[in-house]
């Protein structure tokens, strides 16, 4: 199989394909493929084009086209659309190092970094909510919403799935903080354990359950039991990052209009987050969630035009209609 992906390597990178190499493009191609099949489902709607296009487009390129490029000129190898902790292997002592030896350029691809993390994830999720990333740029959320929109219908919309979504996915952010505190810890002191426990076995287990077992098998391999985002709304580090601040600082939202809704369940059926969408439109109510990537699937489902995603003033996010909760109370 890698043989089969020589001309396509040679055509970029000069050199014969390995199996890193094979790995991405099929990841690519199967992104691009699958988008198109979106692009056709949904080519009705203006926002699912433009932003299935943006994750075709950010996966080609930064992923895949350029980190190649980067390898042929003999730089470290990045893609620079991934974020910490999502890039869990960021602060890894090889890694700074790495970009150490590599000057200038190595300081800029550390301070790119360091940039998105601390600057860039708070500023856009604050303008655009999390939609900026997981469902315009990320390559997990591109192969999401392409290759397992067919299966977005069958996610968990229980309350006990909403409860174990808590606990799992920020369970997950502290692993990753820790994590990555024992590897600087470790960098800056030039001990190889912390209290005691090796640091590279840390991030080792983390590579295997983290990187290979939640985000690679249970993530993509159970798009067809769990629905395409069990990844993201469970086991995410960086989707949690986003979720704490599209929740709290945020001018992202979801407007409903309830006295229109006619309470088919379109939008809850379509939710790949598990969100009861319904729930919040029968009673007129914006959606404030941290688990919400604002694919903007609901709207596109809705017919009657009920929902609408926005970005506007953050003190006014939370409307409720009093007279339609009232009127859902008393039923």
């Amino acid at each position: 199989m890698i043989a089969v992906a020589d001309p396509v390597s040679i055509l970029i990178t000069g050199t014969p394909a390995g199996k890193w190499f094979l790995y991405g493009l099929l990841y690519t191609l199967f992104v691009g493929i699958m988008g198109v099949r979106f692009i056709v489902k949904y080519r009705h709607n203006r926002y699912q084009v433009v932003r299935t296009l943006s994750v075709i487009f950010f996966q080609t390129a930064f992923a895949f086209i350029i980190p190649q490029i980067l390898t042929i000129l003999q730089k470290p190898y990045i893609d620079f659309k991934n974020i910490w902790p999502l890039d869990y292997s960021f602060f890894f002592s090889y890694k700074i190092q790495e970009y150490l030896n590599n000057g200038t350029f190595g300081f800029f691809m550390l301070g790119w970094g360091l940039a998105l993390m601390l600057i860039g994830v708070p500023l856009f999720t604050y303008f655009f909510g999390k939609r900026w990333y997981c469902s315009w740029v990320c390559g997990c959320g591109g192969l999401a919403e392409t290759a397992g929109d067919p299966f977005r219908q069958l996610s968990n919309k229980s309350l006990k799935a909403w409860k174990f979504e808590r606990i799992s996915i920020y369970s997950v952010l502290i692993f990753a903080i820790l994590m990555t505190l024992a590897t600087l810890y470790s960098f800056f002191t030039e001990q190889n354990s912390v209290l005691g426990i090796d640091t590279y076995k840390i991030q080792s287990f983390y590579g295997f359950l983290v990187g290979s077992i939640l985000a690679g098998v249970i993530g993509t391999g159970f798009y067809p039991v769990m629905g395409n985002r069990v990844w993201c709304r469970f086991f995410c580090p960086l989707a949690a990052y986003l979720g704490i601040v599209q929740r709290y600082k945020s001018r992202f939202r979801i407007t409903t209009n309830g006295g229109q809704c006619i309470s088919c369940g379109n939008c809850s059926t379509y939710c790949e987050m598990g969100i009861d969408v319904r729930a919040y439109a029968q009673k007129g109510q914006n959606i404030v969630r941290a688990s919400c990537v604002g694919c903007g699937i609901c709207a596109a489902v809705c017919p009657r035009g009920v929902l609408k995603l926005e970005n506007a003033d953050p003190n006014s996010r939370i409307k409720t209609n009093p007279v339609l909760t009232g009127n859902l109370n008393n039923q």
